[in-house]
């Protein structure tokens, strides 16, 4: 027994040995980061964004690999069971955080699988609605929600999705469950939206903004405090009659665990540079959002924004009583 343990102690050492020489060259090749939804969401145009401007920053190409399903979880459990060498990331947004409680039988550990790279962007929530539908304001929209709760269809990309938890919480703001459509994915839910074969949505502005400026579809709310820049004419939920229903996609870059600490830092300072960028800046504020100030794109700011967000979304879900399994 003590000579297994002793072989394994070597062989530990080796490979921390080989791990720590690998950070002081990193990175050496392609970079791959997965999204875990599909092609062309909000997330996934927030990733290829800072995808670029880290591969400038790092002089190694960053590939975008999406692997959707599952309410984000499938690619975050592929990322968290990767080798922890710096080269498969993730870029997840508020689900990471919520999935912890909408599934209860994880295949991974959220708060302890991964390393954590930093904060990246937040991005605001639009309450919209098929370009046609009746009601012309939002304090109109809730009252006309809650008397006919039983046809007023609410889409969503599915379980976990950006769309999926706003809208959870628009009805819970107005305590009034309403009949939920999911989709799988974005793309779907926005196509039916824009046919009027659903009613409201509630999504980010990375999606929605280029169809409000277009008249396509209707804006009732923005859920920030102040209004948007991008959409000056839509007002808040506060001004909407609908005072504390605000909230944020978030979005943070992570590593598998174990990745060597040099290697993590020096994704983190990328990642500082990238939000900097001048392309960046500017494409985000098309999208109606702001890149993470340099503090929050850190491990530790992302860290405390992960443990906060599972507590604040945990009694939202349990008392929701939607599971995802």
């Amino acid at each position: 027994m003590k000579k297994l343990l002793a072989t394994l102690a070597v062989a530990a050492s080796f490979t921390l040995a080989a791990y720590s020489a690998d950070a002081q060259t990193y990175p050496e090749r392609t970079i791959t980061v997965v999204v875990p939804f599909a092609a062309g969401g909000p997330t996934d145009t927030v990733t290829r964004l800072v995808a670029e401007a880290m591969s400038k920053d790092l002089g190694q190409q960053i590939v975008v690999e999406n692997v959707g399903g599952a309410g984000g979880t499938l690619g975050a459990g592929r990322v968290a069971s990767a080798d922890p060498d710096g080269y498969t990331l993730l870029l997840h947004h508020i689900g990471m955080s919520t999935s912890a409680t909408l599934y209860r039988k994880l295949a991974y550990d959220t708060l302890n699988a991964f390393e954590y790279v930093g904060l990246v962007t937040e991005v605001p929530m639009t309450i919209v609605a098929r370009k046609d539908l009746e009601p012309a304001d939002l304090k109109s929209l809730v009252e006309y929600a809650k008397a006919n709760k039983d046809t007023v269809t609410v889409a969503n990309a599915g379980i976990g999705a950006a769309s999926h938890l706003c809208g959870m919480l628009f009805m819970s703001a107005i305590d009034t469950p309403l009949v939920t459509v999911p989709y799988k994915g974005t793309g779907p839910a926005m196509t039916d939206l824009l046919g009027g074969q659903v009613d409201i949505m509630c999504d980010q502005t990375t999606n929605t903004t280029k169809q409000i400026l277009g008249g396509t579809i209707k804006a009732y709310a923005v859920t920030t405090p102040k209004r948007l820049d991008v959409l000056p004419d839509v007002p808040t939920t506060d001004e909407g009659g609908l005072p504390g229903m605000q909230v944020a996609i978030w979005h943070g870059l992570y590593a598998p665990k174990g990745t060597p600490t040099e290697i993590t830092e020096r994704l983190s300072k990328s990642l500082q540079v990238a939000l900097k960028d001048p392309n960046v800046v500017a494409r985000f504020a098309e999208l109606g959002t702001t890149p993470s100030p340099e503090a929050d794109a850190t491990p530790a700011a992302l860290k405390a924004k992960l443990e906060s967000e599972i507590t604040r979304w945990q009694p939202i879900i349990e008392a929701a009583g939607q599971y995802a399994d």
